[in-house]
C-alpha cells in the first residue's frame, strides 16, 4: 500500500480546487448567517421580537436541505460533477450580492432572502460534495480526502463565526459584510472552474420536480441500502445531532456556567473545532490508509466519556463582578479540564464521523451516490431540528440546566450507538481488530499489493496465534473469509469476531466430516462469488514455532476453484501471549512489532502444497 500524506492530497488538481471551493462556501455560509444574526441583535433598528427573528435564520438557512435535498442528490446522478459545482458557485455570486445589497441598505427581506438562498446552494451542493470525492480519489486516499473535508469545513465554520463577529464590532459593518461575502463567493467560482472533468454516473436519469413525493423516494433509496450504509446515515446524522446541541449551547452555557465573556465563547468554540480537525487529521494514521469503521465504536465510546467529563466539572465556577475574559478564564485549574473534555469530544467526534462518511461513499454504487448523500443530507437537517425541539423540552419543561442536558444526550449517545452496531455488529467487530492491532501488537506490513483489488483470491498464511487471522484481516484492505478450526472458531468472545466477518469453521474428516464437507461448500461458495478467503493449511497452531507440513485441502480447493493463490507469513508472533509458546505470558513481549509479509502470487496450477510451504517459509525468515 503506498503510504502517502493525507496533505500531499492538497498538492494534486483533482483535489485541492474541490478542497478550496468547499472551503471557502462554508466559511462564506457562516460569514454570512453569523452577521446577518448580530446585525439583527446589536445593529438594526428593529420594531419586530429579535429572538424570533434570529430563530426565523436558522428555519430560513435549514429549510432549504428538506426542500432541495433530494433534487440536488438527482442533479449530482445526472450532470457531470465538475460542471455542476461550477453552476452552483456562480449562483452563490448571485445571492451573496443580494445579501450585500442587503447588508448595505439594511433591508431585512433582502438579507433574508439571501440565507435561504445560501442554504439552497447548501442543499445543491451537499451531494455533489461528497459523491465526487471517491470519483477523484483512489481508495487508500478516501480516509484522509474525507479528513480534510471535515477538517476544512469545521475550520471555515469557526473562521467565518470569528471573521464576522469582527466585521460587526465595526461601524461600517455593512459595506465590510457585503464586499467579502461576493468576493469569497467570486474566489469560490474561481477555484471551482479548475476542477478537473468528472462525468455523470446516470446522465439517464429523469428528474422528478415533485418535492415531496423525490424527497421520500431519496429518503428510501438511502435507508434502503445495505445496513453497513443505512446504519451509517443514521450514525451520521446523530453526530449532527449532538454537534447541534452543543453549538448551540455553548454561549449561553459560557455566560450562565462558566461566568464568562463573549471571548470565552470564542475560546470554547476554537477548542472544539480544532479537536474536530485534529480527530479527523488522526483518522488516516489511526485507519492505516483504509476506510476503518472499527474507529466508529472508539469515538462514540470518547463522545460519551468526554460528554460525562464536561458535565462533572461544569460547577462550581467562581462569579465576578465582571464576566471572566478567556485570560481569567484560564487562570481557573477547573477551567482545563472543561475545555480538555470539549476538546476531546471534538477529536473523538472526528474518529467518530470521518469513518462514517468515508463508508458511505466507498459502499453505495456509484449511479446512486449523490442521492444517498442528499437522503444523508436531509436526515441531517431533520436531526438538526429534533435537537433543537429535544433542548426546548430537557431545558424549558424539563428544567434541566445545561450541564445536565449534555450528561443526557451523552447517555444518549450510548444507546443510540448501541443500537447502530447491534443491527450492524461488523462495526463492533472491526472496532476489536482495530483494537487488538493497536493495543498489544504493533502490525506492519509489506507486499499487500500483491492481492487483487477485485476478483477472488486465496490466501495461504502460517498459523501462530489465535489471534492471526485478526492481524490479517485488520491489515487487508479487502474484507476477508478466514478458514479455521472449528474449536478456535467458537472461542468466547472470537467466536463474534469469527462469525461476524463470515469466517469457516473447518474440522479434520475423521473429527466431523459434515463440518468437513459444509467448510469446502462454503470456501468455494466465497471464491465463486468473487470474495477473498485465507487458510492455514497447517491445520493447527504451531507448538514450536516452526512451520508444519502444510495439508492437502488447499489443493482441493484449488483443484474445485482454480483461483491465484498469494502466500503469506507472520513475523514476530512467536512467545507472545495467544501463540502456544511454553513460557508465554500476558506482559511478554508485550507491544510487540509483527509483520504480516505477503508474495508474489502464483497460478492455481503451480500452487501444490509443497510449493506453498516453502515460499511461507521463505517469506517468514528466521524471525518466527
Amino acid at each position: 500500500m503506498n503510504q502517502h500524506s493525507q496533505f500531499a492530497l492538497l498538492g494534486t488538481r483533482r483535489f485541492l480546487p474541490f478542497f478550496l471551493t468547499q472551503l471557502l462556501g462554508a466559511f462564506n455560509d457562516n460569514v454570512f448567517k453569523q452577521a446577518l444574526i448580530l446585525a439583527i441583535l446589536y445593529k438594526l433598528s428593529l420594531a419586530a421580537d429579535r429572538s424570533l427573528l434570529v430563530n426565523l435564520c436558522a428555519l430560513l438557512f435549514i429549510l432549504p436541505f428538506f426542500l432541495f435535498s433530494a433534487l440536488g442528490g438527482q442533479l449530482g446522478e445526472k450532470f457531470p460533477k465538475h460542471a455542476l459545482i461550477r453552476a452552483i458557485k456562480l449562483a452563490e455570486i448571485l445571492i451573496m450580492l443580494v445579501g450585500a445589497a442587503g447588508f448595505l441598505f439594511a433591508s431585512l427581506p433582502l438579507m433574508f432572502l439571501a440565507l435561504f438562498g445560501m442554504g439552497t446552494h447548501s442543499a445543491l451542493f451537499g451531494p455533489v460534495k461528497y459523491s465526487i470525492l471517491p470519483a477523484a480519489l483512489r481508495e487508500d486516499e478516501l480516509i484522509g480526502g474525507n479528513a480534510l473535508v471535515e477538517m476544512g469545513t469545521f475550520l471555515a465554520i469557526l473562521a467565518g463565526t470569528i471573521g464576522a463577529g469582527l466585521m460587526l464590532s465595526s461601524d461600517a459593518y455593512a459595506p465590510l459584510v457585503g464586499g467579502a461575502v461576493v468576493l469569497v463567493a467570486c474566489a469560490g467560482y474561481l477555484t471551482s472552474r479548475q476542477i478537473p472533468h468528472v462525468g455523470a454516473a446516470l446522465p439517464e436519469l429523469r428528474l422528478d420536480w415533485n418535492v415531496l413525493r423525490q424527497t421520500w423516494a431519496t429518503l428510501r433509496l438511502g435507508l434502503g441500502q445495505r445496513p453497513a450504509v443505512s446504519r451509517s446515515l443514521l450514525g451520521n446524522s446523530w453526530f449532527w445531532f449532538l454537534g447541534a446541541i452543543y453549538l448551540t449551547q455553548i454561549p449561553a452555557y459560557a455566560k450562565d456556567h462558566l461566568h464568562g465573556d463573549e471571548s470565552v465563547v470564542t475560546l470554547i468554540l476554537t477548542v472544539f473545532s480544532v479537536g474536530i480537525a485534529l480527530g479527523s487529521m488522526l483518522c488516516e494514521r489511526l485507519s492505516g490508509h483504509k476506510v476503518e469503521i472499527g474507529l466508529v465504536p472508539f469515538g462514540s465510546i470518547g463522545l460519551t466519556g468526554f460528554g460525562l467529563l464536561l458535565w462533572w466539572h461544569s460547577g462550581g465556577f467562581p462569579a465576578g463582578a465582571e464576566p471572566h475574559d478567556w485570560l481569567a478564564l484560564l487562570s481557573l485549574g477547573q477551567a482545563w479540564w472543561v475545555l480538555g473534555a470539549i476538546l476531546g469530544i471534538g477529536v473523538f467526534g472526528g474518529f467518530y464521523i470521518v469513518p462514517l462518511y468515508a463508508l458511505i461513499q466507498s459502499r453505495t454504487e456509484a449511479d446512486q451516490r449523490a442521492r444517498v448523500i442528499a437522503a444523508n443530507n436531509i436526515l441531517n437537517a431533520l436531526f438538526m431540528v429534533i435537537s433543537a425541539l429535544v433542548a426546548i423540552l430537557l431545558l424549558g419543561v424539563a428544567g434541566l440546566s445545561i450541564p445536565e442536558l449534555f450528561l443526557v444526550v451523552s447517555l444518549m449517545n450510548v444507546a443510540v450507538n448501541s443500537y447502530i452496531f447491534k443491527i450492524v455488529p461488523e462495526f463492533s467487530m472491526r472496532f476489536l481488530v482495530w483494537l487488538l492491532g493497536h493495543s498489544m501488537y504493533r502490525v506492519e506490513h509489506s507486499g499487500l499489493e500483491s492481492i487483487p483489488e477485485e476478483g477472488p483470491a486465496l490466501l495461504v498464511c502460517n498459523h501462530v496465534s489465535f489471534v492471526d487471522a485478526l492481524l490479517i484481516g485488520g491489515a487487508v484492505r479487502r474484507p476477508v473469509r478466514f478458514v479455521m478450526y472449528y474449536r478456535i472458531y467458537d472461542l468466547p468472545v472470537l467466536n463474534f469476531v469469527f462469525r461476524t466477518a463470515g469466517a469457516v469453521p473447518i474440522a479434520g474428516r475423521s473429527e466431523d466430516l459434515l463440518v468437513y464437507d459444509a467448510a469446502f461448500k462454503k470456501i468455494a461458495e466465497y471464491l465463486r462469488n468473487g470474495e477473498v478467503v485465507c487458510i492455514f493449511p497447517e491445520g493447527k497452531l504451531t507448538r514450536d514455532g516452526e512451520i508444519d507440513e502444510f495439508k492437502g485441502g488447499v489443493a482441493r480447493i484449488l483443484a474445485e476453484n482454480p483461483v491465484p493463490v498469494i502466500p503469506m507469513a507472520l513475523q514476530g508472533l512467536w512467545g507472545s501471549f495467544f501463540s502456544r509458546h511454553p513460557a508465554k505470558g500476558f506482559f511478554k513481549r508485550f507491544w510487540s512489532r509483527i509483520t504480516l509479509v505477503a508474495g508474489a502470487p502464483l497460478a492455481p496450477e503451480l500452487a501444490s502444497p509443497q510449493l506453498l510451504q516453502a515460499q511461507v517459509a521463505e517469506l517468514r525468515g528466521a524471525r518466527r
